[in-house]
């Protein structure tokens, strides 16, 4: 009966060393899976930043054409304004030509 009960502790013995040989090599495994996600967290965020970066420049871009388009179109309307107002004269002129070729 000492027998039997030496070989139950040894197979139990045996069985705890698998398991936590198993919970070793889980562990492990758990840890290397927990590694690559930090590392694809710390990624993410690097390329959220960069994203947020390029947004930010991209907006200041937008904004600085948005003025000077504003100036463009002021320019041009007082162009033609100018044009028109040339136009006038030059009309005006051509009418007092025709006053004197008569």
């Amino acid at each position: 009966m000492a027998e039997t009960l030496e070989k139950t502790d040894m197979t139990e013995s045996t069985e705890e060393q698998g398991t936590l040989a198993m919970s070793a090599d889980d562990f492990s495994a758990l840890e290397e899976r927990v590694l690559r996600a930090v590392e694809v967290v710390r990624r993410e965020r690097q390329a959220r930043g960069e994203a947020e970066e390029r947004a930010t420049k991209a907006e200041s871009q937008l904004t600085e054409q948005g003025h000077q388009l504003e100036r463009v179109e002021q320019d041009v309307k007082q162009l033609r304004a100018e044009r028109d107002h040339v136009r006038d004269r030059v009309e005006k002129l051509l009418k007092q030509l025709d006053t004197l070729e008569l």
